[in-house]
């Protein structure tokens, strides 16, 4: 991921900054198969170090393997402490919260996004309708019953 992220910050301008290139050839000539992640990390750095002003927006942080989440997270903090135009978004559910708030710099703020079950049954019983509509009595009243609780009760459970 960070890869993409100094990919996604170096293809803003014009051109490949000289500075990946030169990274990139000289990890090819010395036989490597690419770059590790504090060479990753400092070159993110280098790169947005020319912008004005960064924003970084990572969603899903909680999808990343366990193993791998931590060594992402820390980098990321590498990156924002060492590049103070660097503005941060994670996203990640609650379950992760604990390692957000000890990897990551202090003075951050944090969203709970809570479920609204009010949503969640008007948008479920439009996809319904919309399914009645093409194939009319596809659904007993029962099933749409039993769909509706069975989401209500998944989406109370994140």
């Amino acid at each position: 991921m960070i890869g993409s992220l100094v990919r996604q910050a170096a293809l803003r301008g014009p051109g490949i900054p000289s500075e990946i290139k030169s990274v990139f050839d000289e990890s090819k000539q010395e036989g490597g198969d690419g770059l590790n992640l504090p060479e990753m990390v400092k070159l993110l750095v280098q790169v947005i170090g020319s912008i004005e002003l960064v924003y970084l927006c990572v969603d899903a942080v909680d999808e990343v393997l366990p193993q791998q989440r931590q060594k992402f997270l820390r980098a990321i903090q590498q990156v924002v402490q060492e590049a103070p135009n660097v503005r941060l978004f994670l996203t990640g559910r609650p379950h992760i919260r604990a390692e957000f708030d000890r990897l990551l710099t202090k003075g951050a703020y944090s969203i709970d996004i809570v479920v609204d079950p009010g949503d969640i049954t008007r948008y479920l019983s439009q996809k319904m309708d919309d399914d009645d509509d093409r194939d009319p009595g596809l659904m007993t009243e029962d099933l749409k019953n039993s769909i509706m609780k069975t989401m209500l009760e998944k989406a109370s459970e994140m």
